[in-house]
């Protein structure tokens, strides 16, 4: 099944681009009017597209911009190694129609592409992690206290209920692997394997 999907901030935002050669595909899936903060596999359409690729039933997708697959440049890899995982071909018509696989194999090109993003991510993530200890470091400084309160722990009910675990338990139920609940939420495989373990004794 040949797919394209798309995504716009905004309702007012029509996506015309995105309507000119529907035609040419088995089935579109847009996501209007949604935030670019949201996680790509969060999305309405997003969902059904996850969907349709654990079902095997997706050999392409088609995204006018690379950005269209993710919030911010590590969900963009995730999701797309994901993709790759599950042997699905991403074409980037803003790029040239820059494919992610030719003739069945990994494009170099393409390998360039994403490790450039990878690196842009460590730099990224390098960044906040300095701001964060420097802005950690001033708390203290100023008399504030990190860490849990003396005499606290976080009970296996509370680490439950926890947004993301919640996620991660209905994934569970729903008979996903671990590997695949990681790569659709962006989380270790060790707290999978951790809300897996609490929920299930």
């Amino acid at each position: 099944m040949k797919i394209k999907y798309n995504r716009t901030s905004t309702i007012n935002q029509d996506g015309e681009r995105f309507k000119l050669d529907k035609e040419l595909y088995d089935l579109t899936l847009f996501d209007k009017g949604v935030s670019g903060k949201i996680p790509f596999m969060e999305r309405e359409k997003g969902k059904v597209l996850v969907d349709l690729v654990s079902e095997g039933k997706v050999t392409e997708l088609v995204v006018e911009e690379l950005s269209r697959l993710g919030r911010n440049t590590v969900d963009t890899l995730t999701t797309l190694k994901w993709l790759d995982d599950n042997g699905v071909n991403v074409v980037v018509k803003g790029m040239g129609n820059l494919q992610s696989r030719v003739n069945g194999q990994k494009n170099p090109i393409w390998n360039l592409i994403t490790s450039v993003m990878s690196s842009l991510y460590e730099l990224e993530r390098e960044n906040i992690m300095e701001r964060t200890e420097m802005g950690r470091k001033m708390y203290v400084i100023n008399g504030g206290k990190l860490g849990r309160k003396v005499g606290t722990v976080e009970n296996r009910k509370e680490f439950l209920q926890k947004e993301t675990n919640q996620k991660i338990i209905s994934l569970i139920e729903k008979g996903k692997s671990v590997r695949d609940i990681s790569s659709r939420l962006g989380v270790s495989s060790s707290t999978v394997v951790k809300v897996r373990k609490y929920h299930l004794s």
